[in-house]
């Protein structure tokens, strides 16, 4: 090897050195910032982002008609010039006071709230507002007692039960009967308060009142509106699992049939939960409660051929006057125009 190589060969290695030491500098002193610890060891709260401020967010989508709670808002840094006027910032607005008021416009989740989306209670409108399409606006009469105390409020769910008593035309008690007619009516206004009433401590006040204003389809706008007239109603609250379970099992019943399209799913099964029910079959009569009441409505003892009841039923014995009292199977004997009735096995 001559020593015009040997040159080239040594300033090669001299250039490789040089360069690998530089990029173990650069390596060292880029390396990952280590998070400094607070004095009691705890490690150092995270620096909000820059030029930023909190503003009120929906936490999920709110479709229009929307009653706000606690669950569905909250604060989020958003960049300060992006904030508008509308908008409900830290510091200058309180999310206590929105409680109760109507989503007027959809807002996607993670979008502020704007103060012409929403609609308060007392505003004009608010009720028209917090109607779901097609819907109807229905006010209930109830009482203490039928309304669950006074625990249910604007945005709740309840079932409406009517309980009345059937007198029929025979002799005995009335059939006195309760059945559960509607299901899963949205709570809109309770008298003619449509938010909550809470004390100086923000704790909510539990009053009395005498109407409740839920939300129906016209026609079960209808059935409300003959129910009044039929017996009283009472409120029955259900709770937020029980409408996730309904749903479930009309999917499972076939009852609801789910699109296949993954996209109009997720809103599709939100509209039917939201839906009110009126195919209930769930009731129960006085018998179910006291040995001592009826189980079905008093026959009719005029106008019925004798050992029978209205409708071609057999009547008890004891209905007719000169019946033959029996427990037991009994044959009903014709001679010309005279009739009686014959326990089998019997002698006339």
């Amino acid at each position: 090897m001559d020593a015009r190589r040997l040159l080239l060969l040594v300033g090669a290695l001299v250039v490789a050195a040089i360069t690998a030491f530089m990029a173990r500098s650069l390596v060292i002193g880029s390396g990952a910032p280590v998070a400094g610890a607070a004095p009691n060891g705890a490690a150092a709260a995270a620096v909000p982002p820059v030029n930023t401020t909190e503003v009120l967010v929906a936490k999920r989508a709110l479709p229009v008609g929307t009653i706000l709670d606690p669950t569905a808002l909250e604060f989020r840094p958003w960049p300060k010039d992006l904030v508008q006027g509308a908008y409900f910032v830290r510091g200058q607005s309180e999310p206590a006071k929105l409680q109760g008021t109507v989503v007027r416009f959809a807002i996607p989740a993670g979008q502020p709230l704007s103060q012409g989306a929403l609609v308060k209670p007392g505003d004009r409108g608010f009720l028209a507002a917090a109607l779901g399409p097609g819907m109807r606006a229905v006010t209930v009469p109830v009482s203490a007692q039928s309304a669950v105390a006074g625990f249910v409020f604007p945005g709740d769910r309840v079932d409406l039960i009517l309980t009345q008593s059937v007198t029929g035309g025979g002799d005995g008690p009335p059939l006195r009967a309760s059945e559960t007619v509607l299901r899963n009516l949205r709570v809109l206004a309770t008298d003619q308060r449509t938010d909550k009433q809470t004390d100086d401590k923000g704790n909510t006040v539990v009053s009395a009142y005498s109407t409740v204003t839920v939300e129906a389809t016209p026609k079960i706008a209808e059935k409300i509106a003959v129910a009044q007239t039929v017996g009283s109603l009472s409120l029955s609250l259900r709770s937020i699992a029980d409408t996730q379970s309904d749903l479930d099992e009309a999917i499972a019943s076939g009852a609801v049939n789910v699109p296949g399209d993954p996209a109009k799913e997720k809103a599709f099964l939100a509209h039917v939960a939201s839906r009110p029910q009126d195919d209930g079959d769930s009731f129960v009569t006085g018998a179910d409660v006291s040995r001592f009441q009826r189980r079905t409505v008093p026959a009719k003892t005029e106008g019925a051929p004798i050992g029978m009841a209205p409708g071609g039923t057999p009547a008890p014995p004891t209905s007719y006057p000169g019946a033959v009292q029996a427990t037991g199977p009994v044959v009903r004997v014709v001679r010309g125009s005279d009739a009686t009735i014959v326990p089998v096995g019997g002698k006339n």
